[in-house]
């Protein structure tokens, strides 16, 4: 890299950043003096000052008036254009490289609409900044071997969620299904499946998750509901998956493993777990090898899991597992030599 050229690239997406925060600032402000814009925005009144001159040059209509109750202005005009943004197409802009999720959501003609009416009102040159973040970011929620589950009710779920009302839903359970009245809380989507966050009405303080694709039936209600004080949806998923992971993790194993098989264990079983147990694992041996404890959902789980692991385990205990893997690594030994016996 040439002496200060990626300094450069980095100084002009600052700034090009800042330029955005400040024309939104001021279509929020109407108006507002170069020390509270500074003060807004955490740089100096001489940098605002700059910045305000930057705009104009791009063609942005601000001007500043001295004088008891004057400050830096945006031409009204211009912000009104600004606020025929819905709320429903800000949200689409902030996803811009999520096309497909928005289609889920029934909002890909608000994301085309809210990108024309962005982009139409934003200046040369933050207009082509803007289209190049929509160029290079993409969001791709699906794993490599899999592909998104239909979820046919998640429109009509999501509408619940956007508009705080409940939700009457018949879910499918087992061979039959229930029903279940549910305020929407959120909705999130892990590795191309969508699950609903909900409060369950008339049980104060209890949420669940429920996987859209097996919503059946969604109807509103009409009524609304108070979300729940402090509720954060990120946090309350981030609980909630690590309790879950932890929930299936109901066994303890004792292991030796090779240097090789410590490097691949969290690819092939729990991997937070793995970590752990490499963490809290003995001394190596004179060959890399350590004594550690896992935590494993079941043994068949388990014997299927450390097979990957080939010569670079051996099961201490429980003796279930060690005969598990002893028997696995026989028959693929058979089979890969020719002498397996017939299938029954």
């Amino acid at each position: 890299m040439f002496p200060g050229k990626g300094r450069g690239r980095h100084d002009h997406r600052m700034r090009a950043s800042r330029l955005v925060a400040l024309l939104f600032t001021l279509q929020r402000r109407r108006s507002a003096t170069a020390a509270e814009l500074a003060a807004e925005l955490e740089v100096s009144e001489r940098t605002i000052y700059r910045d305000v001159a930057a705009l104009q040059e791009a063609g942005v209509p601000l001007w500043a008036e001295s004088g008891r109750g004057g400050g830096i202005r945006l031409l009204d005009g211009w912000r009104t254009r600004l606020d025929g943004l819905t709320s429903r197409e800000a949200a689409a802009i902030l996803a811009i490289g999520a096309p497909h999720v928005l289609a889920d959501l029934g909002m890909s003609s608000a994301l085309s609409a809210g990108q024309a009416k962005l982009l139409a009102t934003l200046p040369a040159g933050l207009r082509e900044h803007a289209r190049a973040v929509g160029e290079r970011f993409h969001l791709d929620a699906p794993g490599w071997f899999q592909s998104p589950q239909e979820a046919g009710q998640l429109t009509a779920v999501a509408e619940a969620v956007w508009e705080q009302r409940r939700l009457r839903i018949d879910y499918r359970h087992g061979d039959g299904s229930v029903e279940r009245v549910l305020e929407p809380l959120g909705l999130v989507l892990k590795a191309g499946v969508w699950y609903l966050v909900a409060g369950v009405a008339g049980e104060p303080g209890a949420i669940r998750t429920y996987r859209v694709s097996r919503i059946l039936a969604a109807e509103p209600t009409g009524e609304g509901f108070a979300r729940p004080p402090g509720f954060v949806l990120t946090d309350w998923w981030a609980d909630a998956a690590a309790r879950f992971a932890g929930s299936l993790l109901r066994e303890k194993v004792r292991l030796r493993v090779g240097p090789r098989g410590l490097r691949t264990l969290p690819h092939v079983t729990d991997a937070d777990a793995a970590i752990q147990a490499i963490a809290l694992a003995g001394p190596a041996d004179e060959e890399g090898w350590r004594e550690l404890s896992l935590e494993v959902e079941n043994i068949e789980v388990a014997a299927g899991q450390l097979t990957a692991l080939a010569g670079q385990v051996e099961v201490l205990g429980p003796p279930q597992l060690r005969a598990a893997l002893a028997e696995a690594g026989a028959a693929l030994a058979a089979r890969n030599s020719g002498s397996a016996p017939a299938a029954p």
